[in-house]
């Protein structure tokens, strides 16, 4: 099949299910199968159209392992994929992203890479590179764009004047390559990016250790160029599991809690005689799973040549604010904090 990517869409919806008829199934691979990975060989094992050839983890137990419960090959070298797979996701960690993804889009491999994109924009930018020289798809996992309660707010969501954002989650028993900013708070960037349609125009950042050597909390007040506030906290020390995001606009107010695909809209109704009133309440959400719908997409994206719904500029654009707010962080004193300028638009 073409691999071959189009140019002419710069956003695509989808609906229904993946069109298989008269289609050789899609020969996927998955590179690192720990605490991401092992879900993203799950889910592609069982999706409509897909053949999981194999899955690559430097753990060979590991890679065995998911492996047998997924009925495909295991092995312990990404190179060892790359004659087999019509299309891979990598979810390795970050500092590995660029030397594994790479060899796949020169070959004009499609690739899903875990966010954030790459260890940093110099690397990123040799993804895209790669990737438009190969004509290569290149999506990035930010999942929480595919959480059917962003999906329900979207169309609500349509000129914020300020964003309040908590994530909140236990410390994890796993490898911390990355601090919280990277690690959490950068999905909330990303969908603070994507429904604002602004661009930052100043920072203020805090944030500090407390269970690891990296900043485990943090606490970010961004401006954006349109005058929209967002002020977001992450944390990976909470002993709850917080994902709400609220959105106030000109007499309305919509409020999405992603860990219960919740949403609740309200907007002030006026007429003229009468006392303004408020009227909303609860949106239907169809329940789903953010990462089938990732994959679901980046499959669907393959098979048709078109844009996928984060795509290597949506994840450096993440990745560039994730490190400005990183870089604030540093030479803020959190008692005299003063705000800073944001990068210039891309």
């Amino acid at each position: 099949m073409s691999n071959t990517v189009r140019r002419d869409a710069s956003s695509v919806e989808y609906s229904g299910t993946l069109a298989t008829g008269g289609q050789a199934p899609l020969r996927a691979g998955v590179v690192g199968v720990g605490h991401v990975g092992r879900h993203h060989a799950r889910i592609l094992a069982e999706l409509p159209g897909v053949e999981l050839v194999a899955v690559a983890d430097i753990d060979a137990a590991r890679a065995r392992a998911v492996a047998d419960r997924s009925v495909c090959r295991a092995e312990g070298r990404a190179s060892a994929l790359l004659d087999d797979v019509d299309a891979v996701t990598v979810a390795v960690p970050t500092e590995a992203h660029r030397d594994v993804a790479e060899p796949f889009l020169e070959r004009g491999i499609p690739v899903l890479v875990e966010k954030p994109i790459a260890a940093s924009l110099a690397e990123a930018d040799a993804l895209i590179a790669a990737a438009s020289a190969a004509g290569a798809l290149l999506a990035v996992g930010h999942t929480e764009r595919y959480n059917p309660a962003v999906t329900a707010a979207r169309p609500l969501i349509t000129a914020p004047r300020f964003i309040e954002v908590h994530r909140l989650a236990q410390f994890p028993d796993r490898s911390l390559d990355v601090d919280v900013v990277f690690d959490v708070m950068i999905h909330d960037l990303d969908l603070v990016l994507d429904l604002c349609g602004a661009a930052p125009a100043a920072i203020e950042a805090v944030g500090v250790p407390v269970l690891s050597e990296r900043v485990d909390i943090a606490s970010v007040r961004i401006r954006f160029d349109n005058g929209c506030i967002a002020n977001l906290t992450a944390s990976r020390i909470s002993r709850e599991r917080v994902r709400k995001l609220r959105f106030f606009q000109k007499d309305a107010l919509v409020a999405i809690d992603c860990a219960a695909q919740q949403v609740d809209a309200w907007r002030v109704r006026r007429s003229a005689g009468s006392a303004p009133a408020i009227e909303g309440g609860a949106l239907h959400v169809p329940p789903g799973e953010p990462l089938a719908l990732e994959l679901a997409d980046f499959v669907r994206a393959v098979r048709s040549g078109v844009r996928p719904g984060v795509d290597g500029h949506d994840g450096r654009r993440a990745l560039a604010l994730a490190q400005r707010v990183a870089e604030v962080m540093e030479t803020t004193d959190s008692a005299d904090a003063a705000p800073h300028p944001a990068p210039p638009r891309d």
